[in-house]
């Protein structure tokens, strides 16, 4: 079966600003995240993609951008299953005002118990974005063979969702995986398991820098602003 490459968008005016976007409209790359998807077509220059899958959201469709503008041959196709969550109330809202919800630790500790006011729960989120990967395999290796790679550009928890997914482990631990803006996760699918074959690459290491303010022991719902 076919290699997926994820590709998380680039960094947001929402990251920056420390909001919650979700779906909410006009949320775009800032300088940094435009930067970032200009360096995509480099990075996956000796890859010979099938097919390009995005998130209907704009920081996704500028993201992807570039590397259309690389492959003319590639017309993109939009799936809303691999579109962020729907944070429903909670969308558009600071992130530090989220962390004094009660949610905010269902969310943390045991996200399949989770569900968003007015949105959508974090199993449904999963469900969705595993389906369409799934029928997506299906597709490209009919039209392109068994050995084709495909993109998909989504977002931080629907990525982190897969690779849980991938690995089979429980929704409660998907926390636990990080994923920085226009990082590349790659999964190769066979037909008894997958293999994650890259995590989160983003070519370098300043996300490890230590900083002067050390993070917080929570995981970032919507996936963070990456490196400072």
């Amino acid at each position: 079966m076919p290699t997926l490459i994820l590709v998380r968008h680039g960094r947001s005016t929402a990251n920056t600003e420390g909001l919650l976007a979700g779906w909410t409209p006009g949320v775009a790359l800032d300088e940094r995240g435009a930067a970032q998807a200009a360096a995509l077509p480099g990075r996956l220059a000796e890859l010979p993609l099938a097919e390009i899958v995005t998130s209907p959201l704009q920081r996704c469709r500028e993201t992807i951008r570039p590397l259309l503008d690389a492959r003319p041959e590639l017309s993109p196709h939009t799936d809303e299953r691999i579109g962020e969550c729907h944070y429903g109330d909670w969308s558009g809202r600071k992130l530090a005002e989220l962390a004094d919800e009660p949610l905010m630790e269902v969310v943390q500790a045991h996200p399949s118990a989770a569900a968003f006011p007015g949105g959508e729960s974090m199993r449904a989120m999963q469900t969705r974005a595993a389906e369409a990967v799934r029928e997506w395999n299906a597709r490209v290796e009919r039209d392109h063979g068994a050995d084709a790679v495909y993109l998909m550009c989504s977002h931080g928890d629907i990525i982190k969702s897969l690779v849980a997914d991938a690995l089979g482990l429980h929704l409660d631990l998907f926390q636990r995986i990080s994923v920085e803006p226009c990082s590349i996760t790659a999964i190769r699918y066979t037909r008894l398991r997958p293999f994650l074959v890259r995590l989160g690459e983003t070519g370098d290491l300043t996300s490890l820098v230590p900083r002067a303010e050390p993070p917080a022991g929570e995981a970032e719902v919507g996936g963070g602003a990456g490196a400072p």
